[in-house]
Protein backbone atom coordinates (compact mmCIF):
# COMPACT_ATOMS: atom_id res chain seq x y z
CA UNK A 1 0.00 0.00 0.00
CA UNK A 2 2.43 1.84 0.74
CA UNK A 3 4.72 1.75 -2.53
CA UNK A 4 0.99 2.67 -4.30
CA UNK A 5 0.51 5.57 -2.45
CA UNK A 6 3.95 6.23 -3.19
CA UNK A 7 3.53 6.51 -6.83
CA UNK A 8 -0.01 8.02 -6.69
CA UNK A 9 1.55 11.11 -5.01
CA UNK A 10 3.94 11.65 -7.90
CA UNK A 11 1.02 11.26 -10.74
CA UNK A 12 -0.23 14.65 -9.33
CA UNK A 13 0.02 16.45 -12.68
CA UNK A 14 1.68 16.03 -16.17
CA UNK A 15 1.97 19.67 -17.57
CA UNK A 16 2.12 18.78 -21.29
CA UNK A 17 1.78 16.55 -24.11
CA UNK A 18 4.63 13.45 -23.57
CA UNK A 19 4.17 12.40 -27.26
CA UNK A 20 5.10 16.05 -28.08
CA UNK A 21 8.90 15.40 -26.45
CA UNK A 22 11.80 15.65 -28.17
CA UNK A 23 14.28 13.26 -27.92
CA UNK A 24 16.53 13.75 -25.08
CA UNK A 25 19.61 15.37 -25.46
CA UNK A 26 23.36 14.21 -25.91
CA UNK A 27 26.60 14.48 -24.14
CA UNK A 28 27.29 17.22 -21.35
CA UNK A 29 27.84 20.29 -23.69
CA UNK A 30 30.08 23.32 -21.62
CA UNK A 31 28.14 26.48 -21.35
CA UNK A 32 24.59 24.50 -22.09
CA UNK A 33 22.58 23.69 -19.37
CA UNK A 34 20.20 20.60 -20.33
CA UNK A 35 16.79 21.13 -18.43
CA UNK A 36 13.71 18.96 -18.20
CA UNK A 37 10.37 21.07 -18.13
CA UNK A 38 7.24 21.34 -18.82
CA UNK A 39 5.70 22.65 -21.92
CA UNK A 40 4.39 26.13 -20.10
CA UNK A 41 8.29 26.87 -20.05
CA UNK A 42 8.37 27.61 -23.76
CA UNK A 43 7.36 31.27 -23.59
CA UNK A 44 10.59 31.99 -21.60
CA UNK A 45 12.33 31.78 -24.74
CA UNK A 46 12.58 35.55 -25.55
CA UNK A 47 14.34 36.02 -22.29
CA UNK A 48 16.42 32.77 -22.31
CA UNK A 49 18.16 34.11 -25.54
CA UNK A 50 18.95 37.56 -24.02
CA UNK A 51 20.18 35.37 -20.83
CA UNK A 52 22.36 33.52 -23.25
CA UNK A 53 23.96 36.62 -24.78
CA UNK A 54 24.43 38.20 -21.15
CA UNK A 55 25.89 34.83 -19.41
CA UNK A 56 27.32 32.50 -22.24
CA UNK A 57 24.84 30.02 -20.59
CA UNK A 58 22.27 28.59 -23.69
CA UNK A 59 19.40 26.43 -22.29
CA UNK A 60 17.88 23.33 -24.21
CA UNK A 61 14.90 22.01 -23.58
CA UNK A 62 13.49 18.74 -23.64
CA UNK A 63 9.92 18.86 -22.88
CA UNK A 64 7.81 16.59 -20.99
CA UNK A 65 5.04 16.35 -18.24
CA UNK A 66 6.00 16.14 -14.06
CA UNK A 67 4.72 12.38 -14.04
CA UNK A 68 6.89 11.94 -16.77
CA UNK A 69 9.73 13.89 -14.93
CA UNK A 70 9.00 12.05 -11.72
CA UNK A 71 9.44 8.74 -13.27
CA UNK A 72 12.31 9.54 -14.84
CA UNK A 73 14.23 11.20 -12.09
CA UNK A 74 12.95 8.04 -9.74
CA UNK A 75 14.08 5.05 -11.83
CA UNK A 76 17.34 7.33 -12.82
CA UNK A 77 16.97 7.39 -16.83
CA UNK A 78 17.30 10.73 -16.19
CA UNK A 79 20.84 10.51 -15.28
CA UNK A 80 23.48 12.18 -17.44
CA UNK A 81 20.85 12.67 -19.60
CA UNK A 82 19.72 16.29 -17.72
CA UNK A 83 21.30 19.16 -15.68
CA UNK A 84 18.38 20.82 -14.80
CA UNK A 85 15.02 20.71 -14.04
CA UNK A 86 12.20 23.36 -14.58
CA UNK A 87 8.66 22.54 -13.41
CA UNK A 88 5.50 25.18 -12.29
CA UNK A 89 6.23 23.23 -8.86
CA UNK A 90 8.39 20.78 -6.83
CA UNK A 91 6.53 19.80 -4.35
CA UNK A 92 5.24 16.41 -6.00
CA UNK A 93 9.14 15.31 -6.80
CA UNK A 94 9.82 15.97 -3.25
CA UNK A 95 6.83 13.62 -2.55
CA UNK A 96 8.84 10.79 -3.82
CA UNK A 97 11.48 9.43 -2.00
CA UNK A 98 13.61 8.26 -4.94
CA UNK A 99 12.94 11.43 -7.13
CA UNK A 100 13.45 13.35 -4.00
CA UNK A 101 17.15 12.91 -3.08
CA UNK A 102 18.16 13.74 -7.23
CA UNK A 103 16.93 17.56 -6.55
CA UNK A 104 20.14 19.94 -5.90
CA UNK A 105 19.76 23.38 -5.75
CA UNK A 106 16.47 24.95 -6.25
CA UNK A 107 16.04 28.64 -7.07
CA UNK A 108 12.37 30.24 -7.93
CA UNK A 109 11.95 32.47 -10.53
CA UNK A 110 8.60 33.57 -11.12
CA UNK A 111 5.46 32.80 -9.69
CA UNK A 112 1.45 32.33 -10.84
CA UNK A 113 -1.21 31.32 -8.69
CA UNK A 114 -4.30 29.28 -10.09
CA UNK A 115 -7.80 31.41 -9.81
CA UNK A 116 -10.63 31.39 -11.30
CA UNK A 117 -11.57 33.46 -14.84
CA UNK A 118 -15.17 34.26 -15.68
CA UNK A 119 -16.69 36.53 -18.54
CA UNK A 120 -17.03 40.14 -17.29
CA UNK A 121 -20.57 39.59 -17.61
CA UNK A 122 -21.11 36.37 -15.76
CA UNK A 123 -19.19 38.17 -12.64
CA UNK A 124 -21.26 41.20 -12.92
CA UNK A 125 -24.82 38.94 -12.89
CA UNK A 126 -23.35 37.09 -10.22
CA UNK A 127 -23.04 40.39 -8.37
CA UNK A 128 -19.49 39.60 -7.79
CA UNK A 129 -17.23 42.66 -9.22
CA UNK A 130 -15.43 44.73 -6.94
CA UNK A 131 -16.06 42.26 -3.66
CA UNK A 132 -14.58 39.58 -2.26
CA UNK A 133 -15.72 35.58 -2.53
CA UNK A 134 -14.98 32.58 -0.65
CA UNK A 135 -14.33 28.95 -2.59
CA UNK A 136 -17.28 28.14 -0.66
CA UNK A 137 -19.69 31.02 -2.23
CA UNK A 138 -17.85 29.72 -5.90
CA UNK A 139 -19.29 25.92 -5.18
CA UNK A 140 -22.32 27.34 -3.80
CA UNK A 141 -23.14 28.99 -7.39
CA UNK A 142 -21.14 26.26 -9.58
CA UNK A 143 -23.76 24.05 -7.54
CA UNK A 144 -26.78 26.12 -8.51
CA UNK A 145 -25.60 26.01 -12.36
CA UNK A 146 -25.08 30.09 -12.35
CA UNK A 147 -21.82 29.54 -14.88
CA UNK A 148 -19.84 26.97 -16.13
CA UNK A 149 -15.85 26.76 -16.92
CA UNK A 150 -13.02 24.62 -17.96
CA UNK A 151 -10.56 23.02 -15.87
CA UNK A 152 -7.21 20.88 -16.75
CA UNK A 153 -7.62 17.13 -15.41
CA UNK A 154 -5.72 17.16 -11.66
CA UNK A 155 -3.56 13.95 -13.17
CA UNK A 156 -2.96 15.83 -15.92
CA UNK A 157 -1.84 19.25 -14.88
CA UNK A 158 -0.29 21.07 -12.51
CA UNK A 159 -3.24 23.74 -12.32
CA UNK A 160 -6.10 21.13 -12.39
CA UNK A 161 -4.43 19.72 -9.29
CA UNK A 162 -3.81 22.95 -7.28
CA UNK A 163 -7.32 24.38 -8.08
CA UNK A 164 -8.64 20.89 -7.24
CA UNK A 165 -6.78 20.92 -3.70
CA UNK A 166 -7.12 24.56 -3.23
CA UNK A 167 -10.86 24.07 -3.24
CA UNK A 168 -10.63 21.09 -0.77
CA UNK A 169 -8.54 22.93 1.32
CA UNK A 170 -10.43 25.92 1.70
CA UNK A 171 -13.57 24.18 2.18
CA UNK A 172 -12.04 21.86 4.90
CA UNK A 173 -11.55 25.60 6.64
CA UNK A 174 -9.03 24.12 8.89
CA UNK A 175 -6.45 26.32 8.18
CA UNK A 176 -4.42 23.28 7.45
CA UNK A 177 -3.43 21.00 4.74
CA UNK A 178 -6.38 18.73 4.01
CA UNK A 179 -5.78 15.18 5.09
CA UNK A 180 -7.47 12.55 3.88
CA UNK A 181 -9.68 12.27 6.85
CA UNK A 182 -11.25 15.38 5.51
CA UNK A 183 -12.14 14.32 1.72
CA UNK A 184 -15.52 12.79 2.47
CA UNK A 185 -16.50 15.46 4.72
CA UNK A 186 -16.09 18.26 1.76
CA UNK A 187 -16.46 15.71 -0.69
CA UNK A 188 -20.58 17.65 -1.13
CA UNK A 189 -19.23 20.78 -1.84
CA UNK A 190 -16.66 19.68 -4.00
CA UNK A 191 -18.91 17.90 -5.39
CA UNK A 192 -21.18 21.56 -6.14
CA UNK A 193 -18.11 23.06 -7.47
CA UNK A 194 -17.13 20.06 -10.06
CA UNK A 195 -20.91 20.08 -11.34
CA UNK A 196 -20.22 23.36 -13.14
CA UNK A 197 -17.07 22.04 -14.95
CA UNK A 198 -17.78 21.64 -18.77
CA UNK A 199 -14.63 21.16 -20.30
CA UNK A 200 -11.39 19.03 -19.59
CA UNK A 201 -8.18 19.07 -20.87
CA UNK A 202 -4.65 17.75 -20.62
CA UNK A 203 -2.49 21.16 -20.42
CA UNK A 204 -3.73 24.72 -20.05
CA UNK A 205 -2.60 25.87 -23.40
CA UNK A 206 -4.97 24.04 -25.54
CA UNK A 207 -7.97 24.54 -22.76
CA UNK A 208 -6.91 28.13 -23.00
CA UNK A 209 -7.23 27.75 -26.92
CA UNK A 210 -10.22 25.52 -27.06
CA UNK A 211 -11.98 28.30 -24.66
CA UNK A 212 -10.89 31.21 -26.97
CA UNK A 213 -12.27 29.21 -30.08
CA UNK A 214 -15.71 28.14 -28.54
CA UNK A 215 -16.44 31.89 -27.20
CA UNK A 216 -15.86 33.15 -30.20
CA UNK A 217 -17.50 30.48 -32.56
CA UNK A 218 -14.14 29.15 -34.47
CA UNK A 219 -14.96 26.03 -32.23
CA UNK A 220 -18.49 23.86 -32.39
CA UNK A 221 -18.28 22.36 -28.90
CA UNK A 222 -20.35 23.77 -25.59
CA UNK A 223 -19.65 27.40 -24.48
CA UNK A 224 -18.09 27.75 -21.27
CA UNK A 225 -18.48 30.91 -19.16
CA UNK A 226 -14.89 30.90 -17.78
CA UNK A 227 -11.24 28.66 -17.04
CA UNK A 228 -9.72 27.86 -13.03
CA UNK A 229 -5.82 28.02 -15.21
CA UNK A 230 -2.85 30.45 -14.37
CA UNK A 231 -3.38 33.88 -13.90
CA UNK A 232 -0.59 34.28 -16.08
CA UNK A 233 -2.65 32.60 -18.99
CA UNK A 234 -5.66 34.52 -18.46
CA UNK A 235 -4.11 37.67 -17.87
CA UNK A 236 -2.26 36.60 -21.35
CA UNK A 237 -6.07 35.71 -22.86
CA UNK A 238 -7.55 38.81 -22.15
CA UNK A 239 -4.11 41.11 -23.43
CA UNK A 240 -4.47 38.96 -26.86
CA UNK A 241 -7.46 40.45 -28.14
CA UNK A 242 -9.11 37.46 -29.38
CA UNK A 243 -12.01 37.19 -26.56
CA UNK A 244 -15.44 38.13 -27.40
CA UNK A 245 -15.69 39.55 -24.06
CA UNK A 246 -12.53 40.06 -21.31
CA UNK A 247 -12.15 37.69 -18.48
CA UNK A 248 -12.74 39.29 -14.57
CA UNK A 249 -10.22 37.03 -12.32
CA UNK A 250 -12.01 36.00 -9.05
CA UNK A 251 -9.10 35.80 -6.27
CA UNK A 252 -10.76 33.56 -3.77
CA UNK A 253 -9.83 35.71 -0.12
CA UNK A 254 -9.72 32.41 1.23
CA UNK A 255 -6.46 31.59 -0.71
CA UNK A 256 -5.10 29.90 -4.15
CA UNK A 257 -2.07 27.63 -4.59
CA UNK A 258 0.74 29.24 -6.72
CA UNK A 259 3.03 27.59 -8.97
CA UNK A 260 6.68 29.30 -8.12
CA UNK A 261 8.65 27.69 -10.79
CA UNK A 262 12.14 26.42 -9.39
CA UNK A 263 15.13 26.12 -11.83
CA UNK A 264 16.31 23.19 -9.92
CA UNK A 265 20.30 21.72 -10.28
CA UNK A 266 20.04 17.74 -10.32
CA UNK A 267 22.45 16.19 -7.58
CA UNK A 268 24.52 14.58 -10.10
CA UNK A 269 25.33 17.70 -12.27
CA UNK A 270 28.88 18.57 -13.09
CA UNK A 271 30.74 21.47 -11.99
CA UNK A 272 30.54 23.57 -15.28
CA UNK A 273 26.23 22.52 -15.23
CA UNK A 274 26.39 24.04 -11.36
CA UNK A 275 28.47 26.99 -12.31
CA UNK A 276 25.65 27.81 -15.68
CA UNK A 277 22.84 27.12 -13.25
CA UNK A 278 24.52 29.86 -11.03
CA UNK A 279 25.13 31.99 -13.39
CA UNK A 280 21.76 31.70 -15.18
CA UNK A 281 19.34 31.90 -12.07
CA UNK A 282 21.69 35.02 -10.90
CA UNK A 283 20.75 36.88 -14.36
CA UNK A 284 16.91 35.95 -14.10
CA UNK A 285 16.39 36.79 -10.61
CA UNK A 286 17.66 40.28 -10.87
CA UNK A 287 15.44 43.30 -11.04
CA UNK A 288 15.35 44.00 -14.43
CA UNK A 289 14.93 40.82 -16.01
CA UNK A 290 12.30 40.23 -13.41
CA UNK A 291 10.27 42.49 -14.92
CA UNK A 292 10.73 41.69 -18.27
CA UNK A 293 9.49 38.55 -17.19
CA UNK A 294 6.42 39.93 -15.60
CA UNK A 295 6.21 42.21 -19.29
CA UNK A 296 6.48 38.47 -21.41
CA UNK A 297 4.97 36.15 -19.37
CA UNK A 298 2.47 37.84 -17.45
CA UNK A 299 4.24 35.75 -14.23
CA UNK A 300 4.66 37.31 -10.48
CA UNK A 301 8.56 38.23 -9.59
CA UNK A 302 9.91 35.58 -7.19
CA UNK A 303 12.87 38.54 -6.04
CA UNK A 304 11.16 40.58 -3.20
CA UNK A 305 11.02 44.24 -3.90
CA UNK A 306 10.52 43.99 -7.37
CA UNK A 307 7.42 46.22 -7.58
CA UNK A 308 3.96 44.21 -9.27
CA UNK A 309 2.84 46.20 -12.84
CA UNK A 310 -0.42 47.36 -12.99
CA UNK A 311 -2.16 44.02 -15.07
CA UNK A 312 -1.89 42.88 -11.50
CA UNK A 313 -5.38 43.96 -10.02
CA UNK A 314 -4.89 41.59 -6.66
CA UNK A 315 -1.42 42.36 -5.05
CA UNK A 316 -1.60 40.01 -1.63
CA UNK A 317 -3.27 36.87 -1.89
CA UNK A 318 -3.33 33.85 1.41
CA UNK A 319 -1.46 30.85 0.43
CA UNK A 320 -3.14 28.09 0.65
CA UNK A 321 -1.27 24.65 2.27
CA UNK A 322 -0.94 22.06 0.34
CA UNK A 323 -0.83 18.56 1.69
CA UNK A 324 2.16 16.56 1.84
CA UNK A 325 1.14 13.10 3.19
CA UNK A 326 0.28 10.30 0.27
CA UNK A 327 -3.27 9.45 1.94
CA UNK A 328 -4.42 12.89 1.16
CA UNK A 329 -3.36 12.95 -1.80
CA UNK A 330 -4.54 9.56 -3.04
CA UNK A 331 -7.87 10.18 -1.57
CA UNK A 332 -8.72 13.57 -3.18
CA UNK A 333 -7.50 12.18 -6.39
CA UNK A 334 -9.56 8.98 -5.79
CA UNK A 335 -12.78 10.97 -4.68
CA UNK A 336 -12.22 13.32 -7.66
CA UNK A 337 -12.26 10.69 -10.45
CA UNK A 338 -14.40 7.93 -9.18
CA UNK A 339 -17.07 10.33 -7.29
CA UNK A 340 -17.20 13.69 -7.76
CA UNK A 341 -16.34 15.07 -11.28
CA UNK A 342 -18.56 14.40 -13.75
CA UNK A 343 -17.89 10.90 -15.33
CA UNK A 344 -16.71 10.18 -18.75
CA UNK A 345 -18.84 8.82 -21.66
CA UNK A 346 -16.39 8.17 -24.57
CA UNK A 347 -16.92 5.99 -28.10
CA UNK A 348 -13.28 4.66 -29.88
CA UNK A 349 -13.91 4.65 -33.19
CA UNK A 350 -10.98 1.51 -33.76
CA UNK A 351 -9.46 0.61 -36.99
CA UNK A 352 -8.94 -2.84 -36.98
CA UNK A 353 -8.22 -3.22 -41.06
CA UNK A 354 -6.17 -5.74 -42.70
CA UNK A 355 -3.31 -3.04 -42.45
CA UNK A 356 -3.36 -3.13 -38.20
CA UNK A 357 -2.38 -7.06 -38.59
CA UNK A 358 0.86 -8.24 -36.43
CA UNK A 359 1.71 -5.83 -34.12
CA UNK A 360 -0.27 -2.84 -34.38
CA UNK A 361 -3.37 -4.65 -33.66
CA UNK A 362 -1.25 -6.51 -30.77
CA UNK A 363 -0.52 -2.50 -29.36
CA UNK A 364 -4.38 -1.60 -29.30
CA UNK A 365 -5.42 -5.04 -27.74
CA UNK A 366 -2.57 -3.73 -25.33
CA UNK A 367 -3.49 -0.17 -25.47
CA UNK A 368 -6.93 -1.05 -24.44
CA UNK A 369 -6.29 -3.57 -21.78
CA UNK A 370 -3.89 -0.89 -20.14
CA UNK A 371 -7.15 1.42 -19.34
CA UNK A 372 -8.46 -1.22 -17.46
CA UNK A 373 -6.21 -1.12 -14.90
CA UNK A 374 -3.42 -3.67 -16.10
CA UNK A 375 -0.95 -0.97 -16.55
CA UNK A 376 0.33 -0.60 -13.20
CA UNK A 377 2.79 2.37 -14.32
CA UNK A 378 3.20 5.70 -12.85
CA UNK A 379 1.34 7.23 -15.83
CA UNK A 380 -1.11 3.94 -16.21
CA UNK A 381 -2.74 4.10 -12.43
CA UNK A 382 -4.80 7.30 -12.86
CA UNK A 383 -5.31 7.26 -16.43
CA UNK A 384 -7.52 4.24 -16.61
CA UNK A 385 -11.05 4.06 -17.29
CA UNK A 386 -12.43 4.95 -13.77
CA UNK A 387 -16.04 4.49 -11.66
CA UNK A 388 -19.04 5.46 -12.96
CA UNK A 389 -17.80 6.05 -16.80
CA UNK A 390 -19.53 4.56 -19.82
CA UNK A 391 -17.41 2.81 -22.77
CA UNK A 392 -18.37 2.01 -26.41
CA UNK A 393 -15.69 0.28 -28.19
CA UNK A 394 -16.96 0.55 -31.91
CA UNK A 395 -14.32 -1.16 -34.20
CA UNK A 396 -14.47 -0.95 -38.04
CA UNK A 397 -12.79 -2.15 -41.31
CA UNK A 398 -14.82 -2.02 -44.94
CA UNK A 399 -17.61 -1.11 -42.61
CA UNK A 400 -17.92 -0.27 -39.17
CA UNK A 401 -18.99 -3.52 -37.10
CA UNK A 402 -21.17 -3.23 -33.86
CA UNK A 403 -20.64 -1.07 -30.98
CA UNK A 404 -20.12 -2.69 -27.41
CA UNK A 405 -21.08 -0.31 -24.67
CA UNK A 406 -19.60 -0.90 -20.97
CA UNK A 407 -20.68 0.76 -17.88
CA UNK A 408 -18.30 0.89 -14.90
CA UNK A 409 -20.18 0.72 -11.40
CA UNK A 410 -19.47 3.11 -9.00
CA UNK A 411 -18.15 -0.14 -6.69
CA UNK A 412 -16.71 -3.20 -7.46
CA UNK A 413 -15.73 -2.66 -10.78
CA UNK A 414 -13.57 -5.24 -11.72
CA UNK A 415 -15.78 -7.41 -13.34
CA UNK A 416 -17.29 -4.97 -15.47
CA UNK A 417 -13.07 -4.07 -16.79
CA UNK A 418 -12.69 -7.24 -17.17
CA UNK A 419 -15.17 -7.76 -19.77
CA UNK A 420 -13.75 -4.84 -21.85
CA UNK A 421 -10.34 -6.23 -21.70
CA UNK A 422 -11.59 -9.49 -22.76
CA UNK A 423 -13.28 -6.92 -25.70
CA UNK A 424 -9.76 -5.68 -26.53
CA UNK A 425 -8.33 -9.34 -26.86
CA UNK A 426 -10.68 -10.15 -29.18
CA UNK A 427 -9.67 -7.81 -31.53
CA UNK A 428 -8.70 -9.36 -35.21
CA UNK A 429 -7.24 -7.10 -37.93
CA UNK A 430 -8.93 -8.03 -41.95
CA UNK A 431 -10.33 -6.05 -44.40
CA UNK A 432 -10.28 -2.29 -45.62
CA UNK A 433 -10.97 0.99 -43.92
CA UNK A 434 -14.44 2.95 -43.70
CA UNK A 435 -13.01 5.81 -41.52
CA UNK A 436 -15.65 8.32 -42.02
CA UNK A 437 -18.90 5.90 -42.44
CA UNK A 438 -17.72 4.44 -38.97
CA UNK A 439 -16.94 8.14 -37.67
CA UNK A 440 -20.76 9.61 -38.85
CA UNK A 441 -22.13 5.95 -36.86
CA UNK A 442 -20.51 6.76 -33.50
CA UNK A 443 -22.29 10.38 -33.40
CA UNK A 444 -25.27 8.50 -34.42
CA UNK A 445 -24.82 6.07 -31.45
CA UNK A 446 -23.64 8.77 -28.78
CA UNK A 447 -26.82 11.22 -30.23
CA UNK A 448 -25.74 14.23 -28.66
CA UNK A 449 -23.63 15.91 -25.79
CA UNK A 450 -24.76 14.37 -22.28
CA UNK A 451 -25.01 17.65 -19.87
CA UNK A 452 -24.00 14.83 -16.77
CA UNK A 453 -21.18 13.42 -18.64
CA UNK A 454 -18.04 14.45 -20.40
CA UNK A 455 -18.72 13.36 -24.10
CA UNK A 456 -16.15 12.73 -26.44
CA UNK A 457 -14.94 10.37 -29.36
CA UNK A 458 -11.25 8.90 -29.87
CA UNK A 459 -10.59 8.11 -33.56
CA UNK A 460 -7.56 5.65 -33.94
CA UNK A 461 -6.37 4.35 -37.87
CA UNK A 462 -3.35 3.37 -39.57
CA UNK A 463 -4.16 4.26 -42.60
CA UNK A 464 -6.24 6.33 -45.58
CA UNK A 465 -10.09 6.01 -46.06
CA UNK A 466 -10.65 3.05 -48.59
CA UNK A 467 -14.06 2.59 -48.34
CA UNK A 468 -17.57 4.15 -48.60
CA UNK A 469 -18.30 8.15 -47.96
CA UNK A 470 -14.84 10.46 -48.06
CA UNK A 471 -13.39 13.59 -46.16
CA UNK A 472 -15.91 15.66 -47.37
CA UNK A 473 -19.18 13.60 -47.45
CA UNK A 474 -18.22 13.58 -42.89
CA UNK A 475 -17.83 17.19 -43.46
CA UNK A 476 -20.85 17.54 -45.09
CA UNK A 477 -22.70 15.06 -42.17
CA UNK A 478 -21.04 16.63 -39.32
CA UNK A 479 -22.28 20.35 -40.14
CA UNK A 480 -26.48 18.95 -40.66
CA UNK A 481 -25.80 17.09 -37.15
CA UNK A 482 -27.97 19.21 -34.55
CA UNK A 483 -26.22 21.06 -32.07
CA UNK A 484 -26.20 18.92 -29.29
CA UNK A 485 -23.89 16.22 -31.54
CA UNK A 486 -21.77 19.05 -32.85
CA UNK A 487 -20.87 19.98 -29.19
CA UNK A 488 -18.59 16.19 -29.34
CA UNK A 489 -15.33 16.70 -29.99
CA UNK A 490 -13.16 13.96 -32.08
CA UNK A 491 -9.88 13.37 -30.70
CA UNK A 492 -7.62 11.33 -33.91
CA UNK A 493 -4.94 9.29 -33.41
CA UNK A 494 -2.30 9.66 -36.13
CA UNK A 495 -0.64 5.92 -36.45
CA UNK A 496 1.28 4.13 -39.18
CA UNK A 497 0.22 5.58 -42.39
CA UNK A 498 -2.68 7.41 -41.62
CA UNK A 499 -3.29 10.64 -43.25
CA UNK A 500 -1.92 13.91 -40.96
CA UNK A 501 -3.79 16.30 -43.02
CA UNK A 502 -7.09 14.54 -42.92
CA UNK A 503 -7.00 13.60 -39.46
CA UNK A 504 -5.99 17.12 -38.42
CA UNK A 505 -8.89 18.41 -40.85
CA UNK A 506 -11.57 16.05 -38.26
CA UNK A 507 -9.76 17.49 -34.90
CA UNK A 508 -10.72 21.09 -36.00
CA UNK A 509 -13.82 20.40 -37.38
CA UNK A 510 -15.07 19.06 -34.13
CA UNK A 511 -13.06 21.31 -31.66
CA UNK A 512 -10.57 18.02 -30.97
CA UNK A 513 -7.24 17.59 -31.02
CA UNK A 514 -4.76 15.49 -32.85
CA UNK A 515 -2.33 12.99 -31.34
CA UNK A 516 0.44 11.77 -32.96
CA UNK A 517 1.16 7.87 -32.01
CA UNK A 518 3.85 7.31 -35.28
CA UNK A 519 6.88 7.45 -32.66
CA UNK A 520 5.46 6.55 -29.32
CA UNK A 521 3.26 3.60 -27.84
CA UNK A 522 0.00 3.48 -28.75
CA UNK A 523 -1.21 2.78 -25.51
CA UNK A 524 1.01 6.28 -24.19
CA UNK A 525 -1.12 7.97 -26.35
CA UNK A 526 -4.14 6.29 -24.77
CA UNK A 527 -3.45 7.45 -21.84
CA UNK A 528 -2.67 11.15 -22.41
CA UNK A 529 -6.10 11.25 -24.20
CA UNK A 530 -7.73 10.81 -21.18
CA UNK A 531 -6.66 14.02 -19.78
CA UNK A 532 -9.15 15.46 -22.48
CA UNK A 533 -12.35 12.98 -21.82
Amino acid sequence: MKKLLTVLTCLVLAACSSTDAPQPLGPPVPGTLRVLAGSELADMQPILDKAAQATGVKVTFTFTGTLEGAEQLASGTAAGKYDATWFSSNRYLQSVPDANKRLGNQVKIMNSPVVLGLSRSVVQRLGWEGKQVTWGQIAEAAGSKAFTYGMTDPSASNSGFSALVGVASALAGTGTAVTADQIAAVSPALTKFFSAQALSAGSSGWLSDAYTKRTTGADPGQKVDGLVNYESVLLSMNAGGKLSEPLSIVYPSDGVVTADYPLTLLSDANDDARSAHQRLTDYLRTPDVQRQVMDTTRRRPAVPGVTLSDQFVQRDLIELPFPTGHEAIDALLSAYFNKIRRPSRTLYVLDTSGSMEGDRIKGLRSALTGLTGADNTLVGRYRSFHNREEITLLPFNSKPSAPQTFTIPETAPEAELGKVKGFAAGLDAAGGTAIYDSLTRAYQILGGADPDHFTSIVLMTDGENTNGTGLSGFKSTFQALPEAARHIPVFTVLFGEGSPDELNQVATLTGGKVFDARNTPLANVFQEIRGYQ
